[in-house]
């Protein structure tokens, strides 16, 4: 018996269709793009409803704005930077809204971009891959998730060796960035090139929590407690009471992120011969020697007192010199700088806020909800919320500057020991999410390696598990000390 429809076919037609349409119309719409309308609606509802000066609520819609784009993605990271820089510069100033472009740390990208360049086409990066994969054992090249484990092990101990030579986490990012990316070139698997890529960036970054040299916040929060309470934080102290926990666990926690996350699942994905001669090239030993030069003046940074932009400045010029040089201006050419106009426009955010009053209220209404009668180990862990909280405002270093002074009076009001508090602070600044809140994963994002989303997925895991396991644990030593 022939079957009869209760529907006219073109009904039967439209509905069978129906999910393919919507399936289509989702492939073209890129979902990326609500952040546009989102942003907007927000800032919106921040200009008009925020209960902080005009000015203030200005300055904090436009960084409500931005922030939507940074975190939504529509766009590259640079386009909503320079559409920041002009926001920033029509509603308020020129000056303030090329703050950022004064920073050292911008400088210091720029000038980290030419050294990776160099020391890419110096042949370096080549001569570092070779030496890598020459010490592995001969059973760890059976296939390529082997491999990568000892490769990522191997890299990331390297890398948290680094902590301590290099005082700069941006510097050493931008002088590491490119030897991985060389390294990584050995798989055919993206997956297993992210990995190497982000491990040992994310353990040269986070790990430097633990060392006071390490990390600039660390520097900073330091200077601030000396500064505003008295109190002397030196490096030794520094070092044994947060490297144990957030210099080694948390290198180990990375690098175990990095693991289980971009291990190769094809075994045939890696190739370790070694292409080429296995001495270094005249060119990659001055580079090489360019960047110990550096090394150098970072390491003596406490006898002249120089920032870190000028190390680098150093080895850019003698790698740039005709003759001496290991690379030609057609280098400068090739990098690509657009990822300053990020970096510049999270620092005039930043100033922004500073100078409209946001960060002071913030921070003092934020304290406000401190619960009276506390234990240490409540109030360390409530500091660090709330100094994570003003980071998904503000450049990290920026809230370093602002808050240390507002903890410090906080912390000797409510008699709280000032060096835990200095040193959680430390951690939760230690501790992003997003590219716009350290200038330092603008700077990974800069070398061209990873995507937005890739980033955000690396640094948010490593931040859970720090502050879900590895923060729970500082604040119990903490609790038992004092």
């Amino acid at each position: 018996m022939r079957s009869v429809s209760l529907f006219p076919d073109e009904w039967c037609s439209d509905v069978s269709t129906e999910p393919t349409r919507l399936a289509v119309l989702r492939e073209e719409f890129d979902l990326s793009w609500l952040s546009l309308p989102v942003g907007a609606a927000a800032a919106a509802g921040v200009f008009l409803y925020a209960p902080v000066a005009a000015d203030a609520a200005t300055m904090l819609a436009i960084t409500v704005f931005c922030v939507s784009l940074w975190v939504g993605a529509p766009v590259e990271p640079w386009l909503t930077g320079l559409l920041a820089v002009g926001l920033v510069g029509v509603v308020f100033s020129t000056d303030l809204a090329l703050t950022g472009f004064q920073s050292p740390a911008t400088w210091l990208v720029v000038l980290g971009v030419l050294l990776g360049e160099a020391t890419r086409q110096s042949g370096l990066a080549a001569v570092v891959e070779r030496a890598a994969l020459g010490v592995l054992p001969g059973d760890a090249t059976a296939d390529a998730a082997t491999t990568y484990r000892h490769l990522l092990v191997v890299l990331s101990a390297a890398a948290l060796a680094f902590v301590v030579l290099v005082p700069s986490a941006l510097v050493r990012v931008l002088i590491l960035g490119p030897i991985l990316v060389s390294i990584g070139t050995s798989f055919s698997e993206r997956r297993a090139r992210v990995g190497l890529f982000l491990g040992p960036l994310f353990v040269t970054y986070f790990a430097g929590t633990g060392i006071l040299t390490g990390s600039l916040a660390n520097i900073i929060i330091a200077g601030l407690v000396e500064t505003n309470a008295g109190v002397s934080i030196g490096w030794v102290e520094w070092a044994v009471w947060l490297a144990p926990v957030m210099t080694v666990g948390r290198a180990a926690v990375v690098t175990a992120i990095a693991y289980v996350l971009y291990r190769p699942t094809d075994a045939d994905a890696v190739d370790t011969s070694v292409e080429g001669t296995t001495g270094a090239s005249a060119e990659a030993r001055r580079m090489m020697a360019f960047l110990l030069v550096g090394v150098a003046i970072w390491l003596t940074d406490s006898v002249h007192g120089l920032h870190p932009l000028y190390g680098a400045l150093v080895v850019v010029v003698l790698a740039f010199t005709p003759r001496v040089g290991v690379v030609g201006a057609d280098a400068v050419e090739q990098a690509n700088f657009s990822i300053v106009f990020f970096l510049g426009a999270i620092f005039a955010i930043a100033a922004g806020l500073q100078q409209t009053g946001f960060t002071e209220v913030a921070a003092d209404v934020i304290l406000a909800t401190f619960p009276q009668d506390a234990s240490l180990a409540v109030a360390l862990g409530f500091l660090a919320v709330a100094s994570i909280a003003l980071t998904f405002l503000m450049e990290g270093l920026a809230v370093a500057s602002v808050l240390t002074p507002v903890l410090v009076a906080f912390a000797e009001g409510a008699g709280l020991p000032l060096v835990p508090v200095a040193m959680t602070e430390a951690v939760a600044l230690n501790t992003y999410f997003f590219p716009y809140q350290s200038a330092v994963l603008v700077a990974i994002l800069g070398l061209d390696v990873v995507d937005t989303m890739e980033l955000v997925k690396m640094a948010a895991l490593c931040s859970l598990a720090t502050l879900l396991v590895l923060l729970p644990i500082q604040i119990g030593v903490f609790a038992l000390a004092f």
